[in-house]
């Protein structure tokens, strides 16, 4: 396949010439691709810890019994789990909204707030959605504040400029996100794991994120969980070198992936978002209402139709995924700083999600 073949040449790294292969192919060239819908060859099943969650937190989390959800692996990649959308029928719209209409407020940080004053980032949402409900399709329009938006970071802030975590620039972690997060890790065997930072990153149909590894975390040994809704994308996980070359697979909405073990530190990248293989213009499992009746103790919260027009309008040409990490093991602390003040929290917006970038700083991308 000429994917493989790619893999064979010289010059350029194996991970990078695959990146730029599944960046500007058309979609009809994607043979090569893992598809979890319909596993097979080095995909084999995954076992998961089920007595670890009760049914009840679960529900609460938004999530199926975990005795109902399929996990999978893959040979070579010791620690990765892949789940295909384990939600309840309604409860991804409910993460859907937090990463637009919560998440983004103060106090957490996001890329506008490089370029605006502050009163400008304060209701991206109040600002957007009025103009997000009447756009077209025409490309030409002027965007929407959350149209710009780029990327939100939780709890323990990164600092993309230094690639570290501090204990100086820290705010709290959403507990409906830490909650879904401790379920998802226990049911993979990490019982304890805490939520402790978190990066959302926002694509539209010509974003990417660039090749990179996530170790900046001071514990590596819990696992990184990441969390995709609205359109597909193509995730390309390789080695612990650039110069193996990676194994591509699709993402869809609801599914979750968890890194650990030997698969924490790997090379991974996003070279595409694509429209959802059914065609339509959001995905039929974003169709489904949420259940009026829901547990007690349930971090899901109902949308209102108004919401969920907005939500559902931008996710007609977007994709949000949350990347959730804990950064300190259990007493761990942050070593002591010398010359920093936590302030350089990101590269601009233009550069976010670019692969080659001057800096070679992991960024979500440019419109």
């Amino acid at each position: 396949m000429a994917a493989a073949a790619l893999t064979r040449e010289g010059g350029e790294d194996a991970f990078r010439r695959l990146f730029r292969f599944y960046r500007q192919r058309d979609a009809s060239d994607l043979r090569g691709v893992v598809d979890f819908s319909v596993p097979g060859g080095q995909v084999f099943r995954s076992q998961l810890s089920i007595s670890s969650v009760s049914d009840q937190d679960a529900c609460r989390a938004g999530l199926q019994p975990v005795s109902q959800w399929k996990a999978y692996g893959l040979n070579g990649y010791p620690g990765f789990i892949f789940i295909p959308n384990p939600f309840l029928p309604g409860c991804q719209r409910h993460w859907v909204k937090q990463c637009l209409k919560l998440y983004p407020q103060k106090p957490n940080v996001c890329n506008l707030d490089l370029h605006m004053a502050p009163e400008k980032t304060i209701d991206l949402w109040g600002q957007s959605k009025e103009q997000l409900k009447r756009k077209g399709s025409s490309k030409r329009e002027p965007r929407s504040l959350l149209e710009k938006l780029r990327w939100v970071t939780l709890g323990y802030h990164y600092n993309w400029d230094t690639k570290k975590y501090s204990a100086n620039h820290h705010t709290p972690f959403p507990s409906d996100l830490a909650f879904l997060s401790e379920q998802v890790a226990a049911a993979c065997g990490f019982r304890g794991f805490q939520a402790q930072a978190g990066i959302l990153n926002y694509y539209h149909f010509d974003s990417s994120l660039g090749i990179h590894v996530d170790e900046s975390e001071l514990d590596h040994s819990r696992p990184l969980l990441s969390f995709s809704f609205g359109q597909s994308s193509i995730f390309l996980l390789g080695g612990l070198k650039r110069e193996e070359a990676p194994t591509a697979m699709f993402m869809h909405s609801g599914d979750i992936m968890v890194m650990s073990g030997f698969s924490r530190l790997l090379h991974h990248a996003v070279p595409r978002v694509l429209p959802n293989p059914e065609g339509t213009a959001l995905p039929s499992c974003l169709d489904q209402a949420l259940s009026s009746d829901l547990p007690v103790g349930s971090v899901i919260e109902h949308s209102s139709d108004e919401d969920w027009q907005v939500c559902a309008k931008y996710l007609q040409s977007s994709r949000i995924n949350m990347t959730i990490r804990q950064v300190l093991a259990e007493g761990q602390k942050f070593p002591e700083e010398s010359g920093t003040n936590g302030k350089g929290q990101a590269p601009s917006e233009d550069s976010h999600h670019q692969e080659n970038s001057r800096a070679k700083r992991r960024k979500p991308n440019t419109d």
